[in-house]
């Protein structure tokens, strides 16, 4: 079914219900109209990396970790993925008369924020700091999600347009400024790309205002960019008691009633929270026109029939046994292979089983299933920590140790231990030392790192203060590290931490992030060296936050790859392997259309596995314009390609670098083609100093004019 037919057939129904009627169905709980043969609905579902808050579903890893295998292709199988489930889902909660919260088919997702702060504790549901990176999955994401079909298989929602990223305890209130160029050049460009590319069916608003006005009653957002610029066609959503905040705290309106007039008349369709409950009070009053109640039923109720919500459609028939079947359960553990970034190995990797007798296996999160599954998760019908995977990959004739080291963030295990003896740390330090090697899992999880109010032990509102390990775990690192054992360390986090400590001392660092239910086999799996590891960072791991700027400063000057100019400890883009790869030599040809106008290029890349192991690889391409002013201090991400290479293996790939990555934006927030002259960098990593330092291969550089 078409948009326009969708929305025909809207018109007509909404066109025999009453006012009443049609103000009850711009809540997310929308009630029944029993005389016009509508069932209540409630729009509230979330799908951030699998079927969220709804019982059993695939628990794929966090967002974050999915951005680390930088495999669009990847993304979208998730995407259908989810969306099968979904359907399968909703199709026995129909027959069981549920339609509850966490049951129908629009998902709140993804999250398509700029990671632009280590400290914001929802970074990690983004895809990392890169808005061409973010662009890149997003889409696929959502075109997995919605499917190509007759109907929609589900309906995405692009969010929080737009800015937001921290900090979590004053969304409320908070006002991100932003100038025109960071708007253009970071903050936009992924909802863009959303709603043109991906024809994302949702946009939800943030909590805060952007240059004074709130998000989901921006003129400057919803009318001017959204619904004008890029031609938006679907129904936009209040994030939850988003509307409430407009009288109690960022105090734009003095009442409920006013704050229903200026969020409907911008065009906010739908509300999650309570404030529509007085669109009839508003209109009663005669502050609020109809006509713009009318037009969010019909946006609404266009999206339901899109859905095939009132016709009998094939997806009725997706069976029940579609939830965690074993070809999604293969494709999470497949994804959290792909996501893990090694960012140290002098070599103990992958570990050696023939001189391996006994392994220590020591720390808060190695036996945890919260360190499995970040935020916004659903329940699996099995786990597998780390601890779990390292003895079932070990064999029999490995004995395996275990200590949990400290507790994740408590001066101790048991609230009767003296907190000036740790109460587990002997423990560890036995452990390790009749241990040959020792593999120390430590990090967070979401009650440290997450969302205002979802949190259980965070001070910060789930926002990090700073980028340090909780003090237990601190203590316990210092400890192991000095063991005099080989200590490969594991960090189970959504975001960049302080690593020096561990990359001064430790043999080896994989970062695992939060890698789904059955992570921990993905971890055995790139230890003992039956997959290299291929993930490469989506997010700048700095050395400390004095490194940068006010949390509340939204100017991107300082922030990310592009713009921050100090030392780092591991830059955006890298990530080791097993193998030995590297760019041999790059051709660049020049596109045109058929009518002479420059189109982007195309790189043809000779690559090159000199080692004895196969492995995955992300080839890179960055661009930078060498004459104009507008440019960030570094190249930009311009395109890139998940590859395999075997042992010994040469190929030449092809890559395609859109027009769009040519263009510069200004100070007024234009963005166009001001150069003529480009560097671009082709490699495994980005065109840094440390990348080449770390990897020991740099990228090969070709110049172009246009």
């Amino acid at each position: 079914m078409n948009r326009n037919e969708a929305r025909k057939r809207a018109q007509e129904l909404v066109a025999q219900m009453t006012v009443e009627e049609r103000a009850s169905q711009l809540k997310f709980d929308a009630d029944a109209v029993p005389r016009l043969n509508i069932p209540a609905y409630n729009w509230w579902n979330e799908a951030l990396h699998g079927v969220a808050r709804a019982g059993t579903a695939t628990v794929f890893p966090q967002a974050i970790a999915l951005a680390a295998a930088f495999d669009t292709n990847m993304m979208e199988e998730i995407g259908d993925a989810v969306a099968v489930e979904g359907r399968a889902k909703y199709n026995e909660n129909l027959k069981q008369g549920n339609r509850d919260i966490y049951k129908g088919l629009t998902f709140w997702a993804p999250n398509v924020n700029i990671f632009r702060d280590p400290r914001w504790g929802r970074g990690h549901e983004t895809y990392g700091e890169d808005p061409y990176l973010t662009s890149r999955l997003a889409v696929r994401f959502i075109k997995g999600l919605q499917g190509n079909g007759e109907y929609l298989k589900t309906a995405a929602c692009a969010k929080h347009f737009a800015v937001h990223s921290g900090p979590e305890e004053k969304r409320h209130f908070f006002n991100a400024v932003a100038s025109k160029k960071d708007m253009e050049e970071t903050y936009l460009p992924a909802f863009e790309a959303c709603v043109k590319e991906a024809d994302v069916e949702a946009v939800m608003g943030a909590y805060n205002r952007t240059n004074g006005e709130p998000c989901c009653a921006s003129e400057t957002l919803m009318k001017h960019y959204l619904r004008g610029k890029w031609g938006f066609q679907g129904h936009y959503v209040s994030d939850c008691w988003a509307i409430r905040d407009f009288h109690e705290n960022h105090k734009v309106t003095e009442r409920p009633e006013l704050s229903v007039k200026m969020a409907l008349e911008a065009g906010c369709d739908l509300n999650c929270g309570c404030t529509y409950q007085k669109i009839l009070n508003a209109y009663q009053e005669g502050i609020i026109d109809e006509k713009y109640i009318t037009e969010s039923c019909v946006r609404l109720f266009t999206t339901r029939f899109l859905l095939g919500m009132f016709d009998k459609t094939e997806m009725d028939d997706i069976s029940y046994l579609e939830v965690e079947c074993d070809k999604h359960i293969r494709l999470s553990v497949t994804a959290a292979q792909k996501s893990m970034v090694l960012l140290k190995n002098n070599g103990i990797l992958p570990l050696k089983m023939t001189d391996i007798h006994t392994i220590g296996v020591i720390g808060p999160n190695a036996d945890s299933r919260k360190a499995l599954i970040g935020n916004y998760h659903g329940t699996s019908s099995e786990y597998i920590t780390v601890l779990e995977g390292i003895r079932q990959a070990a064999g029999e004739d490995v004995r395996i140790l275990y200590s949990e080291g400290c507790h994740l963030w408590k001066d101790t295990v048991e609230h009767l231990a003296d907190p000036k003896q740790p109460d587990r740390l002997a423990e560890a330090l036995t452990v390790a030392g009749y241990a040959d090697v020792v593999i120390l899992v430590v990090g967070l999880d979401e009650t440290l790192e997450g969302e205002e109010g979802d949190t259980g032990n965070s001070d910060a509102s789930g926002d990090k203060r700073d980028l340090s390990f909780p003090p237990s775990q601190r203590k316990l690192m210092d400890e192991v590290l000095k063991c005099g054992k080989p200590v490969v360390v594991l960090n189970m986090t959504g975001s960049a931490m302080d690593l020096r400590t561990a990359d001064k001392n430790a043999d080896a660092i994989l970062q695992v992030w939060y890698p789904g239910a059955r992570g921990g086999k993905a971890v055995a799996d790139i230890l003992f060296g039956k997959v290299s590891p291929s993930g490469k960072l989506p997010v700048t791991f700095y050395n400390d936050i004095e490194d940068l700027p006010d949390f509340e400063d939204y100017s991107m000057a300082g922030r990310t790859y592009r713009y921050y100019k100090g030392d780092v400890l591991y830059p955006f883009g890298y990530g080791l392997t097993y193998g030995k790869c590297a760019v041999k030599s790059v051709a660049v040809e020049v596109k045109k259309s058929a009518e002479g106008v420059f189109d982007g290029a195309e790189i043809l890349a000779e690559v090159e596995n000199k080692g004895d192991v196969p492995t995955d690889e992300v080839l890179q391409v960055y661009v930078k314009d060498t004459y104009t002013e507008f440019v960030p201090p570094s190249a930009s991400l311009a395109a890139f390609s998940r590859i395999h290479l075997d042992a010994g293996e040469k190929k030449t790939i092809r890559v395609r670098v859109d027009r769009k990555a040519f263009t510069s934006v200004d100070e007024n927030g234009n963005r166009a083609l001001y150069g003529s002259k480009f560097e671009l960098y082709t490699g495994f990593s980005q065109p840094d100093k440390k990348s080449e330092k770390l990897t020991g291969y740099s990228c090969k550089k070709a110049l172009i004019t246009i």
